[in-house]
């Protein structure tokens, strides 16, 4: 099937299934999914700005779905949604005119293709690290990670006012910027790497915020919905959707989320953890391939 908006030819039934796959993952584990999207489709040969504002279309439309089943198992702390959407969208936007800018210096593949497997792999190594020690621990109280502490700490530790109680994350106390300034270098991300921002907002929500790990995943999706029809609009506005495409992946998507959400309350937080590493090294091997 030809897409003449982004000039390719891809076999639809292969991008139904990439986003049934997608749409499994990302209901479990509480991610867009575009961090295996967009390197998946950047070797297809769709331009990497094409890439960013198409998957966010498809990101948008398949989270609904997700995050309406976490929502009915009790996963989503909806304030806590709402502040990192104040904090995301400002950085959604800065991320996409960055991507502009590159895009009008012919450098948008090198630099976004380099920053996407560098921070990857940090995420990958990181999150295996941890994952690997929490489930040796599974008797840790709260499901709170048992090596990511430190980071915890550091983040409580700024007390600047206004501070919040967060009662369905089992948070007492915790300043509002903490989160605004989480949401807006995810947000940041998210914009300039066309996710959903899902991959880094997940890990931030544990280890920087102190939220459990299904209501850290039930909570960023709901926070994916705003943040990628954000990014899906003013990408669209800027030419770099390819809105068939993303229709077509979303077909897949719809039913793997359904999938993806119901099998998280099998699973213990740490093993999620653990699991969820090897996503990031997956989309990093697939951005190097292709710049390779």
């Amino acid at each position: 099937m030809h897409f003449p908006i982004t000039g390719v030819t891809v076999n639809p039934l292969f991008l139904i299934l990439m986003g049934f796959v997608i749409g499994v993952l990302g209901g479990f584990f509480g991610v867009g999914g575009g961090f295996l999207a967009g390197p998946m489709m950047f070797m297809l040969g769709v331009p990497m700005n094409f890439v960013v504002g198409t998957d966010l279309t498809h990101i948008a439309g398949k989270s609904v779905v997700a995050m309406r089943r976490h929502w009915t198992l009790g996963h989503v702390d909806v304030r806590l949604g709402v502040l990192m959407i104040l904090g995301t969208v400002p950085g959604v936007e800065f991320g996409a005119q960055i991507i502009e800018k590159l895009k009008h210096a012919y450098a948008v593949d090198q630099v976004v293709g380099g920053v996407y497997v560098l921070l990857l792999l940090a995420i990958g190594v990181f999150m295996a690290w941890e994952g690997r020690q929490a489930v040796r621990r599974e008797h840790a109280p709260a499901d709170r990670p048992a090596r990511g502490r430190r980071l915890l700490r550091a983040a409580r530790a700024v007390r600047l006012p206004p501070l919040i109680r967060l009662p369905t994350s089992g948070i007492e106390s915790i300043s509002v910027w903490t989160i605004l300034i989480v949401g807006f270098v995810v947000g940041l991300l998210a914009g300039m790497l066309g996710v959903g921002g899902g991959f880094l907002r997940m890990p931030a929500l544990i280890y920087l915020v102190g939220v459990p790990t299904h209501v850290a995943i039930g909570t960023d999706l709901f926070e994916i919905v705003f943040s990628a029809g954000y990014g899906t609009v003013t990408h669209a506005l800027k030419g770099n959707v390819d809105i068939m495409m993303a229709l077509v992946m979303h077909t897949g998507a719809a039913i793997g989320a359904q999938f993806g959400a119901l099998s998280t309350v099998h699973f213990s937080g740490p093993k999620i953890r653990l699991a969820f590493s090897l996503l990031p090294f997956a989309g990093a091997f697939l951005v190097l391939s292709k710049l390779i």
